[in-house]
């Protein structure tokens, strides 16, 4: 069975699904959904402390998933543990069964439900992915050589809606530089910043596969307030009129996302799925596309 470095490294389309852990010990339900849509998905994105809300640990659901034959992205940010924690963190994941990994920066505490919460941040999101190329190369961040080391598959997050774009690039080919072997982008409601995004990024010499952002919106509200609010997220004003005008916005939610990624497939090398509580919608959403 091909996994989601295979798929990636040989050119193949690939599709991820993001899964939250709950915020509490019961994961049956987590566990059922992602069991129920596995045959669709080649591996499972497990979130870190997603939006800065305390939640079970990121490497423990990834466990319970490889466990049931799941494929996992171990998300990690660097937002609540030093680079000895980190390092530490990361070689545990691989003891675990964890072999890819999505190294990111994090939100800010203060948007999360602790807000007096001190954030670390000792490193960012192109440092970790540096220090996770040292560890695969049988060393730690102080080049002291290690026990046996990890072969992690590590990605990183693009924006392709940010504006400028350019430093967005730029970041994207540092992370590229640093070891990221494939992006994960913000979520995608226009196929044209999309294929703007990618032209300029491989008119940088970035060759890394990129998965587009997919993200259902639940109601014209939504859709407004992710424009106006969220950085990079750009959300046509057609779009938000179709979800305001539809008699079933559920179904029209369903429709926008697998249009998005008919127009965007051919553009790059695979999706990544962030469904946010409609887990039972992926199965449509993937029926929708020419996939």
């Amino acid at each position: 069975m091909s996994t989601l470095k295979d798929k990636l490294e040989a050119g193949e389309f690939a599709i991820t699904c993001e899964a939250g852990p709950p915020k509490g010990v019961d994961l049956e339900n987590e566990l059922k959904e992602a069991e129920e849509i596995a045959g669709l998905i080649d591996a499972f994105n497990v979130t870190d402390l997603q939006s800065s809300a305390m939640r079970m640990s990121s490497v423990a659901m990834c466990r319970l998933l490889e466990e049931r034959g799941l494929e996992t992205v171990y998300q990690m940010t660097c937002r609540d543990r030093n680079r000895l924690a980190l390092q530490s963190s990361l070689l545990g994941a691989w003891a675990l069964g964890m072999e890819n990994v999505l190294a990111l920066t994090g939100d800010y505490t203060t948007l999360g439900d602790h807000p007096d919460a001190m954030p670390v941040f000792d490193l960012d999101s192109i440092q970790l992915l540096e220090t996770i190329e040292r560890l695969n190369g049988g060393e730690d961040l102080v080049g002291n050589e290690l026990k046996g080391s990890p072969q992690f598959f590590p990605g990183a997050a693009a924006n392709p809606g940010a504006d400028p774009l350019k430093p967005q690039i730029l970041k994207s080919r540092m992370k590229a530089d640093h070891g990221a072997r494939f992006f994960q982008t913000q979520a995608v409601y226009d196929s044209d910043v999309f294929a703007k995004f990618m032209e300029e990024l491989r008119d940088a010499g970035v060759e890394t596969p990129v998965m587009v952002g997919i993200l259902p919106l639940k109601s014209a509200g939504m859709a407004r307030f992710m424009d106006a609010n969220i950085a990079g997220v750009v959300i046509p004003d057609e779009v938000i009129k179709e979800l305001t005008d539809a008699s079933d916005t559920v179904q029209k939610s369903l429709e926008i996302c697998s249009r998005v990624i008919n127009e965007t497939a051919d553009l790059c090398e695979g999706v990544h799925l962030m469904p946010m509580g409609w887990e039972e919608y992926v199965p449509d959403i993937l029926d929708g596309t020419d996939l």
